[in-house]
């Protein structure tokens, strides 16, 4: 098994939804970097798979699945590391707010689960439109 077989396998998992599922794919211990506000309820720092479950449990409940729209444009891998990058725009449930950012995630493995997840986007674009 290559890492980018965990990564197709994770972005295929995150498309279905299952929190637990997602956080599955996790080590036990991750290495988590998400930068934004405060008034994004999903926003956290996570280092274990059960946080990890948490936050996608939060995040993926706080949007709208029908007006999720996610584009890849290039998924780049060597060796243990892996870098997506591509533009999501969601809906967030509590208000009604669209919004589109682009993203980068860098993702690292071993022994076929992620160990890091790094991820950048437009954070001000999502915390206007949780706001």
């Amino acid at each position: 098994m290559t890492f980018r077989t965990t990564v197709d396998d994770f972005l295929q998992t995150l498309a279905g939804g299952d929190p637990d599922a997602i956080a599955a794919l996790f080590a036990e211990t991750v290495d988590w970097k998400i930068v934004g506000s405060p008034a994004v309820p999903w926003i956290r720092h996570c280092t274990t798979r059960a946080d990890v479950a948490e936050f996608f449990r939060t995040m993926l409940g706080g949007f709208v699945a029908e007006e999720t729209a996610v584009r890849i444009d290039h998924l780049l891998v060597d060796g243990p590391h892996a870098v997506v990058l591509g533009e999501v725009s969601q809906v967030i449930r509590a208000n009604g707010r669209a919004f589109t950012t682009p993203f980068a995630l860098h993702l690292t493995g071993e022994d076929g689960l992620i160990t890091r997840y790094h991820i950048y986007e437009d954070s001000l674009v999502v915390a206007k439109a949780a706001a």
